[in-house]
């Protein structure tokens, strides 16, 4: 019993598998970018061609994308502690210093791999300003690097971004 039960797993996951399919019924996906990405660096480029690091040197952070959609997270890895440890007892400069070391946005994205192109459809962000908004994004894409352009960063002006995540191995 326990060999034909077995056997039809084993049938049952082949037939899916061959069809292009998961025992879930979802179709297989060749999405480059699906995946769980830590973050590397982020680099702005100010109008006068200077270079900064919004989040430092070292920042921390994540991406993750399935086949629909997106959660980014990207933080300062040194930031002052609250003193009061109270979020809500934070002094000016603890709640400037958190906001700035901070940037968080969830939604859908979809990805046109011929144009290198990643559009986030925001359904909510830390900035608020960004929700509700399309960003889209080109990207190139090298072994288990991605690297991408924003335009419209949480700086705003003419200030332009370049964002490098690493794919964590499965």
């Amino acid at each position: 019993m326990m060999k034909t039960l077995a056997f039809l797993f084993l049938l049952i996951t082949t037939i899916y598998q061959s069809n292009g399919q998961t025992p879930s019924g979802k179709s297989h996906t060749t999405n480059p970018l699906e995946g769980i990405w830590s973050l590397v660096a982020v680099e702005n480029t100010n109008p006068d061609g200077t270079k900064t690091f919004p989040y430092g040197q070292s920042p921390v952070g994540m991406l993750v994308l399935d086949d629909h959609d997106y959660a980014i997270q990207i933080l300062k890895a040194v930031r002052p502690k609250v003193a009061a440890n109270d979020k809500n007892k934070a002094t000016p400069e603890e709640n400037a210093a958190l906001v700035q070391g901070n940037n968080s946005h969830f939604g859908t994205y979809s990805l046109n791999e011929s144009k290198q192109l990643i559009t986030f459809h925001v359904d909510h962000a830390f900035y608020p300003n960004w929700e509700g908004t399309i960003q889209e994004r080109t990207y190139t894409l090298s072994d288990n690097r991605l690297s991408y352009v924003v335009t419209n960063t949480t700086n705003g002006g003419a200030v332009t971004a370049v964002v490098i995540w690493e794919k964590k191995k499965p």
